[in-house]
């Protein structure tokens, strides 16, 4: 029999252990599948006296996870132990330096150190897979780096976060407000009990500008992705965005922008007949656009044991087969370094929920501010007065330049007539 590959893993919770569990349940499919049999022969974590519901008796256990690419005979890293920095790097760089192939669905460490880890993988002659990163199960990493590579793609975006999903979604079900629907997200388990990441849009950046990479072949720029999250999302402005024939939606979106790359993650305005629309509760789904192939959508569980694992054993059969390539789908030197492209160039429409005073003058100061900056109006609805005596007053734009839109809201900007800081969600065209 062919020699198996031997692979030795760090980390051992939900995802690492699911990874276990996978490939005893499907030993043979996956030898058959890999052309040889993939085996565990290692494992490192914090706790080893910890039940994870595997028998762990039959790999080698080591307390540092540095030894485990020195081990003789071992083939494969495998890092499933998160941050962008600290020991899961170390690993990273230790593996491939050692010329042992490395899987990991660490997207921080990815979307933060991805060029430097690609860089040592091609001068070693070894793989460096990252499916699990992006989307869970969804083979979408995989799907712009082959089954797209011929596309020249137009933009990338989708529903990248399942925790900000679910807790719009049941917003959107149940007209709870984001508060009361993130407190439930936590005691379900998911959302975590410090849900920054999530619902700040950090979690989604990462994963974009991966995507934003892999699609238009541009050096990776995290930095340069601008977040927002759903925090300040109201179940008003669901029940708004529904009555106009839209649902909202935390989106990362990229697309290059004259000679520079638009990257941004943000609630927006995505139409019912969109296929991100009716992308619900803890799915994940992307959306890439090609002059040959068209619209491609890439959609399923985005976290979990079972996805995650899905994705991390899918890298390793490519592994065992010595399929792999570029890291990035072309050698890092040939990726092209694009810088921000500035938003106030792009066109499109806007949704903007204002809370004013409840009197005279509100609604012609916003539309003065509007006709000021060029913004030309589409639809004003003003709602009754709220229990603190406060409205709501929701605005439509035409389609212009979002700078346009950004110097209303800067001639707003301190007026006496506002409660609140504007909402502003850009509308995603059908």
């Amino acid at each position: 029999m062919t020699e198996p590959l031997k692979i030795a893993l760090a980390g051992l919770g939900t995802v690492g252990a699911g990874v276990v569990r996978l490939l005893d349940a499907n030993a043979e499919l996956i030898a058959r599948r890999a052309g040889r049999p993939i085996e565990v022969v290692a494992v490192s974590a914090r706790d080893r006296s910890k039940d994870r519901g595997i028998d762990l008796g039959r790999f080698e256990w080591r307390d540092d996870m540095r030894d485990l690419p020195m081990l003789p005979g071992v083939d494969a890293v495998v890092e499933l132990i998160g941050g962008a920095d600290g020991p899961a790097l170390t690993l990273a760089r230790a593996s491939l330096g050692a010329g042992r192939a490395f899987v990991t669905a660490n997207k921080a460490m990815i979307a933060h150190h991805g060029l430097e880890l690609a860089e040592a993988a091609e001068a070693k002659s070894v793989p460096l897979k990252f499916e699990a990163a992006v989307a869970g199960g969804v083979p979408v990493i995989k799907g712009l780096r082959e089954g797209a590579a011929a596309n020249r793609l137009a933009h990338v975006h989708g529903v990248l976060n399942g925790t900000c999903n679910y807790i719009l979604t049941t917003m959107e079900a149940e007209g709870r407000d984001f508060a009361d629907v993130l407190a439930e997200a936590q005691a379900l388990g998911f959302a975590e009990a410090d849900p920054s990441f999530d619902i700040d849009g950090v979690d989604a950046a990462h994963k974009l500008a991966i995507l934003a990479s892999l699609a238009f072949g541009t050096r990776l720029d995290f930095d340069a992705v601008a977040a927002t999250g759903i925090r300040h999302v109201l179940a008003a402005d669901i029940a708004e965005a529904a009555s106009l024939g839209y649902k909202v939606r935390l989106l990362g979106y990229a697309e290059p922008l004259g000679t520079g790359l638009f990257q941004r993650v943000h609630p927006c305005l995505v139409p019912v007949s969109h296929p991100l629309a009716h992308v619900s509760g803890p799915l994940n789904a992307v959306v890439a656009e090609g002059n040959f192939v068209g619209r491609l959508l890439f959609q399923g569980r985005g976290a979990g044991d079972g996805p995650t694992a899905s994705a991390v054993v899918a890298d390793l059969i490519d592994i065992a087969r010595g399929e792999f390539g570029p890291a990035f789908a072309m050698p890092v030197a040939a990726l092209a370094e694009r810088p921000a492209a500035d938003p106030g160039e792009r066109r499109g429409r806007a949704y903007l929920r204002f809370t004013v005073e409840d009197r005279v003058g509100v609604l012609a100061e916003i539309a003065a501010a509007m006709r000021d900056s060029n913004v030309s109006i589409e639809s004003l609805i003003q709602r009754g007065a709220t229990a603190d005596g406060s409205v709501l007053v929701v605005l439509v734009t035409h389609t212009g330049p979002e700078r346009s839109v950004d110097q209303a809201l800067e001639r707003l900007d301190g007026s006496p007539s506002l409660r609140s800081r504007p909402m502003l969600m850009h509308i995603l065209d059908d």
